[in-house]
């Protein structure tokens, strides 16, 4: 798919280094996003951006988005209405969250969520191990 072929509203995708970018497509070629950690350990903005910079020289695809509540025009308005902020937060205002909300309405993120539940089976499979020793001295 090119770019010119994208409708207002697309949800866009992009690999970066151990997770997924994420942002939403407003037509001409220009792609709204949370910058995030984009600028080293500093915070970036929710900004407007080239396709081009928001994949920075990685392949990007659109994400199908079954039944969004807003769609098209209507979520690139949520999403310009953002522009500026700067609340970035890996475990809960992120790329996904920021791209989910204007699209569902609720802010969430799957990486997140993925992660989170393998630290949580990580803790419980530890914690019995931890109890077994204890009872063993």
């Amino acid at each position: 798919m090119t770019p010119d072929q994208l409708p207002p509203g697309t949800h866009l995708t992009t690999p970066r280094r151990g997770y997924v970018h994420h942002g939403l497509y407003v037509g001409e070629g220009r792609v709204i996003h949370y910058a995030g950690l984009s600028r080293r350990l500093r915070r970036g903005p929710v900004e407007e951006v080239t396709l081009e910079a928001f994949a920075a020289g990685k392949p990007w695809q659109a994400k199908p988005v079954p039944a969004p509540a807003y769609a098209g025009v209507q979520a690139v308005e949520r999403a310009r209405s953002r522009l500026g902020e700067n609340d970035y937060r890996l475990w809960s205002n992120n790329c996904e969250h920021f791209v989910e909300w204007a699209l569902h309405g609720t802010p969430r993120s799957a990486q997140v969520e993925r992660l989170m539940g393998q630290l949580r089976q990580l803790v419980s499979v530890r914690r019995p191990l931890a109890g077994a020793r204890l009872a063993a001295r």
